[in-house]
């Protein structure tokens, strides 16, 4: 969810690039910022990876932090990897991250466990001999999915995968990131569980892929997160996975272990607002950033004031 339009870009430079999208200070209200907050103590950095709905969550919990006592600012870079690498190496304090991607991507395991409980007990035990602490799972599962045009996907009879799978090899066009071209749990598994060797991918960043999708010209089907509010904005319809391809993309923050030892306040603080974010929620919020235009840092301020996790 980068957000430039129709920008082509190469997987080695995306994915392969430690760069800065955006670093900033999310002072809180600080209403318990005296020596007797929780978090008194607390530096450092809350990272996010590089789309829309990473930055409300950072912002959130940044700002969340420092009311309750906290010196934090929020960064975001590019790639999965290059942000659980600044995590485990001290240049993030936490991040918010999905159960899949840590199974799969990180831990390199080859299939995901079915089941979102089980898959985040999993995922929460195995980086845990890694020094990775997970707070609690939220509701919302932000998996991947494929979406086309809701006229285009009655016009070809398409509802499933498995329906993409039996179309003329001329319309198995396919919109996806870079990322997720070269991800364990991305594309070539896609493409080989379906049985659709000969389907043509075309790399965008990642906000151009909704764009281009509701376009309909250079692609059939985009490659989208179930909790992006352009689906319904742009009226997309989404491809039922039903071989059940795609593990359980459980959202939770993630910080390391001897972090939270040091100020365990964080986990009831921080547990507090993960239990309110579901899909619908989510799918709002992004909406905000990703349609109306909002920024990520307002959007976060507006619902922790809207949900008195913060007075205004």
């Amino acid at each position: 969810m980068k957000r430039s339009m129709k920008t082509v870009v190469a997987s080695t430079i995306l994915v392969g690039s430690l760069a800065l999208a955006g670093c900033a200070p999310a002072t809180g209200t600080d209403q318990n910022a005296g020596k007797d907050a929780p978090l008194t103590g607390l530096t450092g950095t809350v990272g996010a990876k590089d789309f829309s709905e990473q930055y409300i969550l950072g912002n959130m919990v940044s700002i969340l932090l420092n009311d309750n006592g906290a010196k934090t600012d929020y960064k975001t870079i590019v790639g999965s990897a290059n942000v659980r690498t600044a995590l485990t190496s001290g240049e993030f304090i936490g991040y918010w991250e999905y159960t899949g991607t840590s199974w799969l991507a990180y831990n390199k395991k080859d299939a995901p466990v079915v089941g979102v409980k089980a898959q985040y007990d999993a995922v929460k035990e195995i980086d845990a001999t890694q020094g990775v602490a997970w707070l609690d799972g939220a509701p919302f599962n932000n998996t991947y999915a494929f979406a086309i045009k809701s006229d285009k996907a009655k016009a070809l009879g398409v509802k499933t995968l498995s329906d993409v799978a039996k179309l003329p090899v001329a319309d198995q066009t396919f919109c996806v990131e870079s990322e997720f071209a070269a991800r364990p749990d991305g594309w070539a598994g896609v493409k080989t569980t379906y049985g659709m060797p000969g389907a043509t991918t075309i790399t965008l960043d990642t906000g151009a892929i909704y764009s281009v999708t509701a376009d309909g010209k250079d692609c059939n089907f985009g490659e989208v997160f179930a909790t992006d509010g352009r689906i319904k904005a742009l009226d997309l319809t989404v491809m039922a996975d039903d071989k059940a391809y795609f593990p359980v993309y459980q959202g939770a923050f993630t910080l390391m272990q001897a972090t939270l030892d040091k100020y365990p306040a964080t986990a009831g603080i921080l547990n507090k607002l993960t239990v309110l974010l579901t899909d619908q929620v989510m799918q709002t919020l992004n909406a905000k950033a990703d349609v109306d235009g909002d920024d990520p840092a307002d959007i976060a301020r507006t619902f922790l004031v809207e949900q008195g996790l913060i007075k205004g």
